[in-house]
């Protein structure tokens, strides 16, 4: 392969590539901003249905709120890996 896509599909690369993504930190904060919250919110009268979708709009909001904290560790994460590069 000459097109200088050699190392791209190798586990370190994608282990890399997810780490520096700040969409997996703001997965992960909105995840447990969801996890931490929403049993705060929820009611006794609540079907499986309607408690999952809680759940899931917690996560997007969780999801939303945090785009500048992710990118803070994502470029924390670089300075520290990347510094010698």
């Amino acid at each position: 392969m000459k097109d200088g896509s050699q190392g791209r599909n190798t586990p370190v690369y994608l282990l890399f590539y997810i780490l520096f993504w700040p969409d997996t930190w703001r997965m992960l904060m909105g995840g447990v901003f969801a996890w931490v919250l929403t049993p705060g919110i929820l009611r006794q009268d609540m079907s499986a249905a309607a408690t999952g979708l809680l759940y899931i709009m917690m996560a997007c909001i969780g999801w939303s709120l945090t785009e500048k904290p992710a990118g803070w560790i994502t470029a924390a994460l670089k300075r520290l890996v990347l510094r010698d590069l």
